[in-house]
């Protein structure tokens, strides 16, 4: 009997527990719709907290030249647009108090998050550890893409197969000359058939009335190098020695000292004091970097009366070829947001827009022209034109040791108290020693 009953009953409770279940559902019925939210059940509100917004990471962004600041704040507020959770703070150092900064943060422990990076220092910072290995987040990048970035430049910051800095821009040396100073002398600008005969030339027709023709301090970058490479010197050997005792390099330095042996140059040495020299119209012609155009541009005196011109040519043309880097501490809090930001710095996004706003001369491929178009004051399509035949700036690993030497080195010779013969043969010497720290 029970047997029998069984099913009976079994099925009596499956019927009971549907209907139940309908009335617990009645929830669902359109018209209860605003009682909660979709997905906002009690037991789901319990078991999955509310998300909370992400924390704000403010990153420190050191630069040492001001002129750039400007335009680098607008590329920083463009990224922080895209990132609400990310604020950049820029940091503006002096280029000589930037390294002792930078020195003192590695050594206490608080170097910035993100910072501008040189090929004299980049051995340094990298071989103490002190640098982010961004090797395996640029292979995993989409925006950052090193085959878009001059080879030479992406070599400066690669140590020991690993990469430490996504390039940043690329500069070269242009002649900058005073137009009115030219007319009234009934001289022809300088342009790309100028040799060193026709700067010599012009310089001495220049000088007077208690005005020089040109400015040749003792600056390597901005001045001297270019002068040793155009002659066919150098200034370190592919095998790692000094090219300051070759007869070629002291040649050049022999035609480049004469200007200021001979008057036609005021004994300047400070990079302040050629500005002031040249926006003060006391000299008519001057070496000078492309990272000085934004300065050049604001300085109302220099954009009514300068332009500028390729360098001259020797046995050959040739001007300074050098690049800055985006490096990011090896200690950083923030190695994530840092990456998010350096990658950012180093997209055909960002690169592009450093062109069009003036900054610097972006080393991405193509973005030069951007440059180019952002400043109709200056000729300033002849930096790019250098391109062409530039030479990579001369580094080594102790390339911050042998290069201040080698400058005391020739110190006298550009005073007048030894000949440039003593004096560079002196800064060889000086250079081999670190040079052979190397090996």
């Amino acid at each position: 009997m029970m047997k029998k009953a069984l099913p009976l009953l079994m099925a009596l409770l499956l019927i009971v527990m549907a209907l139940s279940a309908c009335s617990s559902n009645s929830g669902n019925d359109p018209g209860n719709a605003t009682n909660k939210p979709a997905g906002s059940g009690e037991n789901q509100a319990s078991e999955q907290p509310s998300e909370e917004p992400a924390e704000e990471v403010t990153l420190t962004y050191a630069i040492w030249d001001s002129n750039q600041e400007k335009g680098l704040r607008q590329i920083a507020d463009e990224f922080e647009a895209q990132n609400p959770n990310m604020k950049i703070n820029i940091e503006v150092t002096g280029w000589s108090e930037y390294w002792t900064m930078l020195e003192a943060g590695a050594t206490g422990g608080s170097l910035p998050d993100v910072f501008w990076m040189h090929s004299n220092e980049i051995y340094r910072y990298a071989s103490n550890d002190m640098l982010l290995d961004l090797t395996a987040k640029i292979d995993g990048s989409e925006k950052v893409d090193l085959g878009k970035f001059p080879q030479g430049l992406v070599q400066i910051y690669n140590f020991n197969g690993k990469q430490f800095a996504v390039p940043k821009d690329f500069d070269t040396i242009g002649l900058w000359y005073n137009k009115t100073m030219f007319d009234e002398a009934k001289l022809s600008y300088p342009d790309e058939t100028w040799t060193w005969d026709d700067l010599y030339n012009a310089a001495k027709t220049l000088t007077k009335d208690g005005k020089y023709g040109i400015l040749t301090p003792l600056h390597n970058q901005e001045g001297y190098y270019n002068f040793i490479y155009q002659n066919g010197g150098t200034v370190i050997t592919d095998d790692k020695k000094s090219g300051y005792d070759d007869p070629k390099t002291i040649e050049a330095l022999e035609y480049y000292v004469k200007f200021i042996q001979e008057g036609l140059s005021p004994k300047i040495y400070g990079d302040a004091e050629r500005a002031e020299a040249m926006q003060n119209g006391l000299a008519a012609m001057g070496f000078f970097g492309s990272w000085n155009l934004t300065g050049f541009t604001e300085n109302e005196f220099m954009a009514q009366n300068f332009d500028v011109a390729v360098l001259p040519k020797g046995e050959k043309q040739a001007s300074i070829f050098n690049g800055l880097g985006h490096a990011i501490a090896h200690n950083t809090k923030h190695p994530e947001e840092a990456w998010k930001f350096v990658e950012y710095l180093g997209s055909k996004e960002a690169q592009e827009r450093q062109a069009e706003l003036g900054v610097a001369i972006s080393a991405y491929e193509g973005a030069a022209e951007l440059w180019v178009s952002s400043n109709p004051t200056f000729n300033i399509q002849a930096f790019v034109d250098m391109v062409d035949y530039a030479v990579i700036r001369p580094y080594s690993n102790t390339t911050a040791v042998w290069e201040d030497k080698a400058y005391e080195a020739l110190l006298p010779a550009f005073s007048g108290e030894k000949t440039v013969a003593e004096a560079a043969k002196q800064a060889a010497a000086i250079m081999n020693e670190s040079l052979a720290q190397e090996k």
